[in-house]
């Protein structure tokens, strides 16, 4: 397993649309363990394989107190979503930035998981919050599209400094 770069917003390549993966073989089962491992590192809860430059249709997750439920989401889909719940948001791609944001309180999904077995489950709160979170990294779109133009250009300016800090 390694630990892989995170892109960090305004990055571009955070708004590629992730490509299927067509079976799930030894290097996506490595792909996995490799976002397992730079999401309990960050330390994060969610990770989706765009967010260390690897345009694939692959999420990872981990919601639990001590980090040992990890979840991985191969092809992830949203079957349903039903209620709605407005919480706070943030993401390793945009560091120190945590927004309320709205979406369902509960959804349905099908994905494959590591053995390239489909599966569908029910998730509702956190876990469909970061299901949902993730799969909107999977086609492009970060949780501050979901914001006020006003608080994205101030999150972009802030990122941009944040940037220039770091050099």
């Amino acid at each position: 397993m390694a630990i892989r770069d995170i892109l960090h917003y305004p990055d571009p390549r955070l708004r590629n649309r992730a490509e299927p993966v067509a079976h799930v073989d030894d290097e996506i089962r490595q792909l996995l363990d490799d976002m397992l491992e730079t999401m309990y590192a960050a330390p994060g809860i969610g990770l989706a394989a765009i967010q260390i430059s690897v345009p694939r249709r692959a999420v990872t997750i981990d919601i639990s107190d001590r980090g040992d439920q990890p979840l991985c989401l191969v092809n992830p889909e949203i079957l349903e979503l039903t209620g709605s719940i407005e919480t706070e948001e943030g993401c390793l791609s945009v560091p120190g930035i945590y927004e309320s944001v709205e979406r369902a309180d509960r959804i349905r999904a099908r994905a494959l998981d590591r053995d390239g077995q489909t599966f569908e489950f029910e998730a509702e709160g956190m876990l469909a919050v970061c299901v949902q979170h993730e799969i909107d990294h999977l086609d492009g779109k970060l949780f501050v599209d979901h914001l006020s133009q006003l608080k994205r250009q101030r999150i972009r300016k802030k990122a941009h400094k944040q940037q220039r800090q770091a050099m």
